[in-house]
């Protein structure tokens, strides 16, 4: 993985999570990635806290590996015009202002792709580049209410919940990702870059499909539900002695393991249960059935039972139980990364492998301003103009 885009070089204009997340990936995947922050400040995300580690908020360090850390004023015109020098050798660009601010500024796609015209050009934005809202903010959570995510999310007898990981930040920067391969890809045979476009709305839109193709194929507006999936059954949570497992069976097979498993085949022949829709008919008589068999053991001894009889099925991990699992560890997914701020520093891996490997890990997520003087005297500033530039406080 290190060497498939070793020689692309990314300028990064975000903060928050779903650019970053964007930039994480393109240098996990070998790209050197130069981090544009505010002098003094920098990236928000430093600053969200508690939770932190050493100091540094721990949502920052969870997306900011493999960066360079470059403080600029965008503000100053001395700033606009070090963003316009870097952009003129970079392959990429990607930020996350809203739309018409870097415009503004003359940093828009027209102004950069003048000097270089096979620039990548990643915007990403809260709800896309036209329409009615195109200027307003919008944030992981906000953006799960406007596109139906919370209505869908949570008990029926509750408040609409959000999803509680950043599926809106995290899911937009993968499609943000997705579209600058896309356009390295198509530079390949072109020469020319292009510009790149990815919303929170359109992620959220998009997670929404299968509820959406339930709406207009048959009018089924969807509900909470809980841990219920609305299509298959079983495929929801049951009581145990000392909790609940998670049982998932979305065919006549797995049913029949998961009838096996607790002790009473019969139910895979019983006409309420032998066909999907039927089980998702009669949901609630089947669950309380199987509920009755699930509540007899533990967490632990149900999920050993529905293994063994090749049925899914899962404890409900707390995060702690999550870093501690036999199989998470044995896929390599928590890693340490070296980084002389944080000693005990560890990172998740990516969840892809090419040929066996995973991330190329090589920097730690970085010191606010701490590789601007090594990146501007790259792009061909003199000592003496970054001495200046850091006295006039353009850089940082």
């Amino acid at each position: 993985m290190p060497d498939i885009l070793k020689g692309v070089t990314v300028l990064d204009l975000t903060q928050n999570i779903a650019g970053p997340f964007c930039t994480q990936l393109l240098g996990d995947f070998g790209a050197e990635v130069l981090k544009v922050e505010r002098p003094g400040s920098g990236d928000d995300a430093r600053k969200w806290t508690p939770p932190a580690w050493h100091g540094v908020g721990t949502a920052f360090l969870a997306v900011n590996r493999n960066k360079k850390s470059v403080g600029v004023d965008l503000n100053a015109p001395e700033g606009r015009e070090i963003i316009r020098r870097l952009a003129d050798k970079a392959d990429v660009l990607v930020h996350s202002t809203r739309p018409g601010s870097l415009e503004s500024r003359g940093l828009g796609y027209d102004d950069l792709k003048a000097g270089n015209p096979g620039l990548v050009y990643c915007a990403i934005s809260a709800f896309g580049e036209s329409g009615p809202l195109v200027r307003d903010p919008g944030y992981d959570p906000l953006i799960q209410a406007f596109t139906g995510i919370m209505s869908v999310t949570g008990h029926p007898d509750r408040p609409p919940a959000r999803v509680g990981v950043s599926i809106i930040d995290m899911g937009t920067g993968l499609w943000a990702f997705s579209g600058v391969l896309a356009a390295l890809y198509r530079r390949r045979e072109t020469g020319l870059g292009g510009k790149v476009a990815a919303s929170l709305m359109e992620t959220g839109v998009n997670w929404m499909s299968i509820f959406l193709a339930h709406y207009m194929g048959a009018g089924h507006i969807g509900a909470r539900m809980g841990d219920v999936t609305p299509m298959t059954s079983p495929y929801e949570s049951f009581k145990t002695q000392d909790g609940a497992v998670l049982i998932t069976a979305a065919n006549e097979k797995l049913f029949a393991n998961v009838c096996r498993a607790l002790g009473v085949p019969e139910l895979a022949q019983d006409s309420r249960f032998n066909s999907n829709s039927q089980r998702v008919l009669n949901r609630p008589e089947l669950h309380a059935l199987l509920e009755a068999r699930t509540s007899r053991v533990t967490s632990d001894e149900c999920v050993a039972l529905m293994r063994q009889a090749g049925a899914p099925c899962s404890t409900i991990n707390t995060v702690d139980a999550v870093y501690r699992n036999e199989q998470v560890n044995a896929m390599g997914m928590i890693r340490p990364l070296a980084a002389p701020d944080l000693p005990d520093f560890k990172t998740v891996d990516l969840p892809v492998s090419i040929d066996d490997e995973k991330a190329s890990l090589r920097l730690p997520p970085p010191v606010l301003g701490f590789h601007t003087d090594a990146v501007l005297v790259g792009a061909g500033y003199t000592m003496q103009e970054v001495a200046a530039l850091r006295a006039a406080k353009v850089i940082g």
